[in-house]
């Protein structure tokens, strides 16, 4: 069968893009946070949004560890 190839530029985009959506996404529960700390805190709702926040930042940073590590290398 006959496969045919995507452009590396495409790949890379196709691979860098999710990411820069997740730090968009940590940047803006972070600014949530921030912004509605005491309501949050009032709600108890405040230990829910940390822990996603303290889960979505090793993921984005992994992640763009990743990427890069495969560029690096010619994979990607």
């Amino acid at each position: 069968m006959n496969q045919s190839k995507i452009n590396p530029a495409v790949l890379r985009l196709l691979v860098i893009f999710p990411n820069v959506l997740s730090y968009l996404l940590l940047i803006g529960v972070l600014v949530y946070i921030s912004t509605n700390f005491a309501d949050l805190k009032a709600a108890q709702a405040l230990n829910f949004w940390l822990l996603f926040a303290a889960v979505l930042s090793p993921m984005a940073i992994f992640t763009t560890y990743s990427i890069v590590k495969r560029i690096r290398n010619g994979t990607l």
